[in-house]
């Protein structure tokens, strides 16, 4: 179940503001009777009409991006810089990506036009366990690693723990290679959570979501999810909902 005004914007009728006008002016009809409910809800057999023409909705897509460094997780940008989406060019669907990379992070994002889907995916009471690879500045004692799971203090508030690992180190080039996965999604963590313990990353990709990987893809390339890999996601952050 939906609210009508989504569906009606996602259709591309109209913005979800301008559909909350057409509904309450009694321009829109479900399965032949009008409606000026805002709360109303319509499954996806629901005949829909705005102003007598029926609409058509999108089929849901979901894709596994492998996402460039130097790209932005947009669907847009003032700045006229590529976005994630110039990569779908032939993909009929008005996809987004669920959450972000940041613009010089590259790695595993998700796009799709299913807004239920990318508010559970994103939405603060569910956990979905993102693992990222960082080469970083300085070589990383254990006492370190230790202090990322435990949690760092950030200007926004406490971190949750985490789990890390070191890949490697090399002396002589002064760098370590990290693993670290997050449950959170706030703008930057891993960054500023190595950067606190004195490592600023050097490089940083997003390796894996939740059980997902980007086994098979090169930069820039993506492959739809299978109906059973929505359906563990969708189980996935259900199952890690904060009580």
């Amino acid at each position: 179940m939906e609210r009508l005004q989504k569906v009606i914007a996602h259709a591309g009728v109209a913005s979800r503001r301008k559909a909350e006008e057409l509904i309450v002016q009694g321009k829109v009809k479900v399965n032949g009777k009008t409606v000026t409910e805002l709360g109303t809800k319509v499954t996806s057999s629901d005949k829909i009409e705005v102003e007598g023409i029926k609409i058509e909705r999108e089929n849901k897509v979901y894709y596994l991006f492998y996402k460039p460094s130097g790209v932005i997780s947009a669907v847009s940008d003032d700045k006229d810089r590529k976005v994630v989406t110039d990569f779908f060019q032939h993909v009929e669907e008005r996809i987004y990506p669920v959450g972000r990379l940041d613009y010089d992070t590259s790695g595993l994002l998700l796009l799709t036009n299913d807004g239920e889907f990318a508010n559970l995916l994103t939405h603060p009471k569910y956990e979905v366990p993102k693992t990222y690879i960082a080469r970083v500045k300085g070589l990383v004692k254990r006492e370190t690693i230790k202090k990322l799971e435990k949690g760092i203090k950030l200007e926004d508030g406490m971190t949750a723990p985490a789990r890390a690992k070191v890949i490697s180190a090399d002396k002589q080039k002064d760098k370590t290679i990290i693993e670290m996965t997050i449950h959170e999604g706030r703008n930057r963590q891993v960054r500023r959570m190595l950067e606190s313990v004195g490592h600023p990353v050097q490089k940083l990709k997003r390796e894996r979501y939740g059980f997902l990987h980007l086994t098979g893809l090169n930069a820039g390339e993506a492959r739809e999810l299978t109906p059973h890999e929505v359906k563990q996601l969708r189980a996935l952050a259900e199952s890690g909902q904060n009580n």
